[in-house]
C-alpha cells in the first residue's frame, strides 16, 4: 500500500531532476518524507519512464505474458502428475520381461501403446531386435549357470513337449523346480535324450513316462555310467501317467458298461410294444433278458476292475492304508493280485506299466535313503510311523472341542521314539527330510509343460535363444503362493548369486556368472 501519493512521487522526482540546489530539501519537508527518499522516488519514476519509451513490451503486455505462463506452468504440473518416467532402457527392459513371462509380441505392443502412445511406442522390428539380443544374452548367462547347477541337480523329472512339431526337450529339479533342461531338438530319439542329459553328472534318479526315445535315452546314460565304473543312473517310471492311463481305462470301461445298460434298456421298450400291439414277446423277451445279463456282467466286471485298480493304485503310494511303509515285496504282491481283474485291451497299456520293474524304483530308493539317514531299525520305523501319524491330525474341530486320538496319537509315538534314543529329534529331521523328498510321479515337469503350453499358443516360432529366455525368468522368478513362496528356484536349490532378479542376472557378466 503507498504511503505516499503517485502524483507526490512525480513531485519528487521534479525536485530532484529539475530543482535547484536545496529543493530536495524544501520538497521533503513539504511532503514530510527523508531525503532519501525523494531520491528513491525521482530513481523509480525515471526507470519507469524510461521503461515506457524505450520500445521493450509494455506494462500490461508483460501482465498478459504472465498470466499466460503461470496457465502454461499448471498445465505442465498437471501433465507431470500423470506421467511416468519410461526412458528407452526401461521399456526395454519391460519388452524383454514380458516376452519372458509369456506376453505375444502384440500383447506387448498393446501395452506399450497405452503406456506411450501409438506414435511414441517403440515399433515391433525394434521390439523384435532388443528380444532377439537378450535370447543370446540369456544363452550365455544359462551355459554358466547350468554348470554351477550341475552339482545341485541330483533328482530330475523328464519329459518332451512340441512347439509346432519341432520336440523341446524339458528336465525340472522337483524339489526346487529349476528348469535345468530346455533343448530344442530336431528329434526326440534316445540319441538325442542321452546327448541331453551326458552334462548332467551328479543326476542319481530320474522319473520320466515310458515314451521309447526318453527310455532308450535313459537306458544309454545307465550303460555309460556302469562302463565308467560309476553308479547307474536310477530310472523311475512316473506313476503320474500309470495313474492317469488307468483312470482314462476305467473311464473307457464304464463308457461300455453304460452302452450296454442303455441296449438293455432299449430291449425292455421293445418288449412293452411288442406286449401292446401283438401280445407275442417271445422273441423280443429272449433278447431283452440276455441284454440285461450283457449289462450285468459289464457292471460285474467293471465294479473288479474298480476294486483291482484301487488295489493296484495302493501299491503304488509311500504308505500302505494302514499307515505302514510300502516296499517293493508287498506292493509286487498288491499287484499281482489286482492284474487279474484289470483284463481287456483298455487296460493293457497299464498292466505294462504295473508289471515294469522301474514302477517301484521309487521304493527301492526310498528304504535305501532311510537306512542312511537312520540305520538303527527299530528307531527309524518308529520315526516314519511319527511322521505318518503327524500328517493324519485332525485338520479343523468341531464345536470348539479338540477330541479323538488322532490329536494325541503322534504325541504318544513321541514319548515311544523318545524312550528309543533321547536325541531322537535330529534323526527324525534326516528321516522327515528323505519322507519329504520322495518323489514318485513327474508331476512337477508336467507342471512346466502346462506353463510351456501356454507361450507355445503366443507365439509363433519359439527360437533356441526365446526358450533360454522364458528359462533363465523361471528359474528367477520368486514363488508368491504354497511351500516355496518367498524364493525364487535358484534360490531353493542351493546356488548362490550376487542377486536374483531376473533383469540383472540378465545382464549378469559370464565371469561373474560363474
Amino acid at each position: 500500500m503507498l504511503k505516499i501519493p503517485v502524483v507526490l512521487w512525480i513531485a519528487n522526482a521534479a525536485a530532484r531532476w529539475t530543482g535547484s540546489y536545496g529543493d530536495v530539501t524544501h520538497q521533503a519537508r513539504d511532503v514530510d518524507c527523508s531525503r532519501q527518499t525523494v531520491y528513491d522516488h525521482a530513481r523509480k519514476v525515471h526507470a519507469a519512464v524510461e521503461a515506457e519509451y524505450a520500445g521493450g513490451p509494455t506494462r500490461a503486455e508483460l501482465i498478459q505474458d504472465n498470466q499466460r505462463l503461470r496457465q502454461e506452468n499448471a498445465q505442465l504440473w498437471e501433465w507431470l502428475a500423470q506421467t511416468v518416467e519410461f526412458p528407452r532402457a526401461k521399456q526395454q527392459e519391460f519388452t524383454v520381461t514380458a516376452i519372458a513371462m509369456g506376453l505375444s509380441l502384440n500383447q506387448v505392443l498393446a501395452l506399450l501403446s497405452l503406456i506411450l502412445g501409438p506414435q511414441a511406442r517403440p515399433g515391433r522390428g525394434t521390439l523384435g531386435r532388443w528380444i532377439k539380443a537378450a535370447g543370446g544374452m540369456a544363452t550365455r548367462v544359462l551355459k554358466h549357470l547350468d554348470i554351477q547347477c550341475r552339482s545341485l541337480v541330483l533328482v530330475g523329472c523328464l519329459d518332451e513337449i512340441f512347439f509346432h512339431r519341432r520336440p523341446v526337450l524339458v528336465g525340472v529339479e522337483p524339489t526346487s523346480m529349476v528348469w535345468f533342461l530346455g533343448q530344442r531338438t530336431t528329434d526326440r530319439t534316445g540319441q538325442t535324450w542321452s546327448g541331453a542329459l551326458q552334462p548332467w553328472t551328479a543326476l542319481q534318479y530320474v522319473l520320466a513316462d515310458a515314451g521309447t526315445g526318453l527310455q532308450s535315452g535313459i537306458a544309454q546314460v545307465q550303460q555309460q555310467g556302469r562302463e565308467s565304473g560309476q553308479v547307474p543312473l536310477e530310472n523311475g517310471l512316473d506313476v503320474f501317467h500309470t495313474t492317469q492311463e488307468g483312470q482314462r481305462a476305467l473311464g473307457q470301461q464304464w463308457n461300455q458298461v453304460e452302452t450296454l445298460w442303455e441296449e438293455a434298456e432299449a430291449a425292455t421298450r421293445r418288449v412293452e410294444r411288442a406286449r401292446r400291439q401283438t401280445g407275442d414277446t417271445r422273441g423280443v423277451a429272449t433278447a431283452a433278458s440276455s441284454a440285461w445279463e450283457t449289462a450285468a456282467t459289464a457292471i460285474a466286471r467293471y465294479e473288479a476292475a474298480e476294486a483291482g485298480w484301487a488295489r493296484a493304485r495302493s501299491a503304488l503310494r509311500v504308505f500302505g492304508p494302514d499307515g505302514r511303509l510300502n516296499d517293493r515285496p508287498w506292493a509286487q504282491q498288491q499287484i499281482a493280485a489286482a492284474l487279474p481283474h484289470l483284463c481287456g485291451r483298455h487296460w493293457s497299456k497299464v498292466r505294462g506299466f504295473l508289471q515294469a520293474e522301474s514302477a517301484l524304483t521309487f521304493l527301492d530308493r526310498l528304504h535305501r535313503r532311510l537306512l542312511e539317514a537312520e540305520p538303527n531299525a527299530e528307531l527309524r520305523e518308529a520315526l516314519v510311523r511319527l511322521w505318518w501319524l503327524r500328517r493324519q491330525r485332525p485338520r479343523g474341530m468341531h464345536g470348539g472341542v479338540i477330541a479323538g486320538a488322532g490329536h494325541v496319537a503322534y504325541l504318544v509315538q513321541q514319548v515311544v521314539c523318545q524312550q528309543l534314543d533321547a536325541q531322537w529329534a535330529e534323526s527324525y529331521r534326516r528321516v522327515s527330510g528323505v519322507l519329504r523328498q520322495t518323489v514318485r510321479a513327474s508331476s512337477a515337469v508336467e507342471c512346466m509343460n502346462s506353463v510351456l503350453r501356454m507361450h507355445q499358443s503366443r507365439h509363433r516360432t519359439v527360437t533356441q535363444g526365446l526358450l533360454d529366455l522364458k528359462r533363465l525368468y523361471w528359474n528367477c522368478r520368486e514363488f508368491r503362493e504354497g511351500k516355496r513362496r518367498g524364493r525364487c528356484p535358484y534360490k531353493h536349490l542351493g546356488l548362490k548369486l550376487p542377486s536374483y532378479d531376473f533383469w540383472r542376472v540378465l545382464q549378469m557378466p559370464t565371469d561373474e556368472a560363474a
